[in-house]
């Protein structure tokens, strides 16, 4: 049962009983902390209606609701706000019926479409930290889609063409002898990395060589041997080289079995791939037509372009002089073919946030060129990820490798687990999928803990305090959890919603379990992961506070006891529930 449109519907009785007025516009709130109650009915508006003031309508409100609704325990008027407090037998109700729902904090089947693209990773470098922040907000947005009962779609967009692509192949070419992930050990999108880095090292020294020359500084980026190379090798590939083409399958295909393994590692996952090679062709189709119908126009050099200033914006570039593609032209075909494919009612692009002026404009043209859908394009525009100096070091000093950091959560989560001292009992293979498990919990919940449009500091020591607002955290609680559950089994206690009347702090415990189902709702609206892993955290530090004050397995009153851990197994349920929208698993033992 829904709290408040219970509430809602109670109130309406009553304004119907005491001021014959039918559909009323009622505006509930959760009552806040200050103040004794559940549910707050905001009352200035219902003063036209009683003709009284609005501390008068609120006590007449709440006199009525008090002598005609059993639920309804006592009341309160603060200036114009009525705050209703509900009666322990009607959350001991809520109990019982959250017990019975196996589907609690999911909602029935919207008849909604949504696509989610998320990691959309280059193939000339390794995964790093910003593609983890992505990966992880666009898995948990996929999963709280679904919760919220739409039909999810999850897609990732491969840029395995381009002249980034181009570098990485000129550059194995030219230094690799021949170099194989086989032969030298290495993750293939390691190596491939590890080529491009060689390009742009050369290339710099290069355009220094030509400047010292005297060759002014665009011009020698201009002039420089292997960028020319790259270039021309671009244009080899669109022309379909054969040669050219294999080396490109060839390296590709290394990149790809390392993005799995990565992939595996942070139990993300998708429905479909789609890749800029074979929608960069579509969105060449696309262009054509565009000029035809006057919405883009071509320069002397050949170039296409789209004039946008009359919305504000600038003129984009769609083909370039030389014929080939830029990111926008395959963007246009990859969503054409999308929206054909799946009929979607909303696309959702999960990209940083210094693609906003890209995906204002994709959207602007896909509406120019007549796509009505365009209307259903939505950017989750997500900030950077930024680590304390020093924390870690990238291969190229800049950027944070995915796997790296990975391997220093697992190593960080062993020794803050070894620490603690509690694993002495638990064999050697258990307690590394305990490391692994909460290492990756611990990163998953700092992630998205955070809203997604902040910019935000990860700290790998930070994320893994076990007594903190982390993902350990909430692991340890359900551990615990689950450790008095297992007792109390052994005892031959089993829970009973029902068995005894809920205390004032079990009224608490239920009110937090009920309101889940409100923030998975709103998490689904606003495309936050964050309201889910703060909603978690409050769960669990509410619970912890709980066990800390009242003695459950201790307690004499075998009733209670069996009330009490009712109670506790759905908290544990509902933890578990939130954690999993989170893409994050909790042990039982820890």
């Amino acid at each position: 049962m829904n709290v408040e449109l219970y509430v809602n519907q109670k109130v309406a009785d009553c304004i119907k009983a005491l001021y014959g007025s039918k559909n009323t516009p009622l505006q509930l709130q959760k009552t806040r902390k200050e103040f004794e109650g559940d549910i707050t009915l905001v009352v200035f508006s219902l003063a036209t209606l009683s003709g009284k003031s609005p501390e008068q309508t609120g006590a007449e409100i709440g006199e009525w609701l008090l002598a005609n609704v059993p639920q309804v325990e006592a009341f309160n008027v603060v200036k114009g706000f009525l705050n209703i407090k509900l009666s322990k037998t009607f959350w001991l109700e809520q109990l019982s019926q959250i017990e019975k729902d196996k589907s609690f904090g999911y909602f029935p089947s919207s008849g909604k479409t949504v696509m989610v693209e998320y990691s959309s990773p280059n193939t000339n470098k390794p995964l790093h930290l910003g593609h983890i922040r992505n990966n992880l907000l666009g898995c948990s947005v996929a999963k709280i889609l679904e919760a919220n009962g739409h039909k999810v779609i999850k897609v990732n967009l491969v840029n395995d063409r381009g002249i980034h692509i181009c570098k990485s192949m000129l550059a194995w070419q030219k230094f690799g002898n021949g170099e194989t992930p086989q032969s030298s050990g290495k993750k293939g999108d390691h190596l491939v990395g590890e080529y491009y880095v060689k390009f742009d090292k050369e290339y710099k020294r290069q355009v220094s060589a030509l400047m010292h020359t005297g060759v002014a500084e665009d011009e020698a980026k201009k002039q420089a041997p292997i960028m020319q190379e790259a270039q021309n090798m671009l244009v080899m590939w669109e022309e379909g080289n054969d040669d050219i083409f294999d080396l490109w399958e060839e390296m590709n295909s290394w990149v790809y079995e390392g993005f799995d393994v990565t992939y595996k590692q942070l139990g993300v996952s998708f429905d479909k791939v789609y890749y800029e090679s074979k929608t960069y062709l579509l969105g060449k189709e696309i262009v054509k037509d565009g000029l035809k119908k006057g919405v883009f126009s071509k320069k002397e050099d050949g170039s296409v372009w789209c004039d946008l200033s009359a919305d504000g914006f600038d003129q984009k570039l769609l083909l370039r002089s030389d014929g080939t593609s830029v990111y926008m032209t395959q963007d246009l075909g990859t969503a054409r073919q999308r929206f054909s494919e799946y009929s979607f009612n909303e696309l959702i692009y999960v990209v940083g946030n210094e693609q906003n002026y890209h995906f204002q404009v994709l959207k602007l043209i896909l509406k120019k060129l007549g796509y009505a859908w365009s209307d259903s394009i939505n950017h989750l525009s997500y900030g950077m990820v930024e680590l304390p100096e020093g924390k870690m070091k990238s291969r190229e000093g800049t950027v944070v490798d995915a796997d790296d950091l990975v391997k220093v959560m697992v190593a960080t989560a062993r020794e803050t687990s070894l620490e603690l001292g509690k694993l002495t009992d638990m064999p050697e293979e258990e307690q590394q999928q305990l490391f692994q498990m909460v290492g990756l919990g611990a990163l998953k919940y700092f992630i998205l803990k955070v809203d997604p449009k902040k910019t935000m500091l990860f700290d790998p020591k930070e994320s893994i305090d076990f007594n903190g607002n982390t993902g350990p955290f909430l692991q340890y609680t359900y551990a615990r959890i689950c450790s008095v559950l297992r007792k109390a089994h052994e005892q031959q206690l089993e829970p009973n919603v029902g068995a005894a009347e809920l205390g004032e702090r079990e009224v608490e415990l239920v009110k937090n379990v009920a309101d889940f189902p409100q923030i998975v709702a709103q998490a689904g609206v606003e495309h936050s992961p964050a309201l889910i892993a703060n909603y978690a955290f409050e769960l669990a530090k509410e619970f912890n506070q709980y066990y800390h004050d009242i003695s459950i397995l201790k307690e004499e009153n075998a009733a209670v006891k069996q009330q009490r851990l009712a109670l506790l197994r759905q908290v544990g349920k509902t933890l578990k529930t939130a954690t999993e929208l989170l893409g994050i698993e909790l042990p039982e033992r820890m």
